[in-house]
């Protein structure tokens, strides 16, 4: 069911780690299981996004040739850092990880909304492409070990970095995402932490929620799902916080 929700949401809104993570702990699995697993479950639930924009593709071409390696190396170097984090200071950090999540999403329309405004102030891309890789490298590496927000975060370092439409963005952003995830998520499945039960039924239960929140994507606001997930990100915050 919260993977349901989690692709539902991640479908509408983004933000579905914050939902699906926290009920992993909750049921009691070791945060550094959950959080693989949780990587693993939610990665086919992200083409969708990623598909309705192919037409976006060949614009992105060059840049996805110099930003998916630099984003794949970025997400397993995210995963061996994570699968190298004992679970006790894996478990200190969750509270911290899940605020910074819930907060870039809390400020997702802002982020964008300056974005939107740069991209109507810039004229030609004049930024050094080594920056550009350099920031994708390290934003990958957050998505690798949590990624939680990582869309909010390349939005805004690609908002940066590049002068582009905000639709070509957004469709950089999605692959950049995937890439990073699916990087990881193979890393992953090699590493004897999945919980495979747990994952095929995530899977299951994401692509089901995705479509869902696909086909409903025009009738139910966004912006009210995402202060409902905000408000639940805020509250598992302060229970992590808590138990501290």
């Amino acid at each position: 069911m919260a993977a349901m929700v989690a692709g539902f949401i991640n479908a509408m809104a983004g933000g579905g780690t914050l939902i699906s993570f926290p009920v992993l702990l909750a049921v009691g699995i070791s945060p550094v299981v959950a959080n693989v697993t949780n990587t693993v479950a939610l990665v086919p639930g992200t083409i969708g996004g990623m598909w309705s924009q192919r037409k976006d593709f060949k614009s992105q071409y060059q840049r996805l040739v110099k930003l998916l390696p630099v984003a794949i190396v970025g997400g397993i170097a995210g995963g061996l850092l994570i699968l190298n984090t004992s679970e006790s200071a894996f478990r200190s950090i969750i509270p911290y990880l899940i605020l910074v999540a819930t907060l870039l999403l809390a400020a997702q329309v802002r982020i964008k909304n300056w974005v939107v405004a740069r991209i109507g102030q810039a004229h030609t891309e004049h930024h050094n492409p080594m920056v550009m890789m350099s920031l994708v490298f390290l934003a990958a590496i957050y998505g690798g070990y949590f990624g939680a927000g990582l869309g909010v975060i390349l939005m805004a370092t690609l908002g940066l970095v590049t002068d582009e439409s905000m639709t070509r963005l957004n469709f950089l952003k999605q692959a950049l995402g995937f890439a990073i995830n699916l990087a990881a998520a193979i890393y992953f499945a090699f590493s004897g932490k999945v919980d495979w039960m747990i994952a095929l039924v995530m899977i299951f239960g994401s692509l089901l929620g995705g479509l869902i929140g696909g086909k409903l994507a025009g009738k139910m606001k966004p912006e009210v799902l995402r202060w409902i997930v905000v408000t639940a990100g805020l509250i598992a915050a302060v229970v992590f916080f808590t138990k501290e």
